[in-house]
């Protein structure tokens, strides 16, 4: 259900921000994806599908493209720097399940690999967004 949520939330800010640019239609939409986000993207691309078709014509013919950005990690202690996807390995299945839905969490599950530190900054790779929108007027 959290991938339904964001394909909502990504549906209803792309029709926004067409409506203010007064676009007839929209004809492209690049999303990006953190990986820490950790999202199924088929189930994603399918909420996206159906939820495009209660749009109507302005989402009729629209191509959805997704970029998935790698999440890295830096120490505010050593100033090393990591990939969550390494990190991931590490955990189990509850700590990975718990930071798909609150990324955030990944603080409480995840330590530098070179000094143990819980003190880091996500620097890349987090949350969802809308890269660009294109349209016709």
């Amino acid at each position: 259900m959290h991938e339904w949520a964001l394909a909502e939330a990504i549906i209803s800010a792309a029709v926004e921000a067409a409506e203010k640019e007064k676009l007839k239609t929209v004809t492209e939409i690049k999303i990006g994806i953190g990986e820490l986000q950790q999202i199924e993207q088929d189930i994603f691309e399918f909420a996206l599908g159906e939820i495009i078709k209660s749009h109507g014509n302005k989402l009729k013919n629209v191509k959805i493209s997704i970029e998935t950005e790698r999440s890295i990690l830096k120490c505010k202690s050593c100033e090393h720097t990591w990939n969550f996807g390494d990190a991931k390995k590490k955990l189990d299945d509850d700590e990975a399940e718990d930071i798909h839905f609150i990324p955030e969490v990944v603080f409480v599950h995840t330590r530098c690999p070179k000094c143990g530190s819980p003190d880091f900054e996500i620097t890349t790779g987090r949350g969802i967004s809308i890269i660009s929108i294109k349209g016709k007027k």
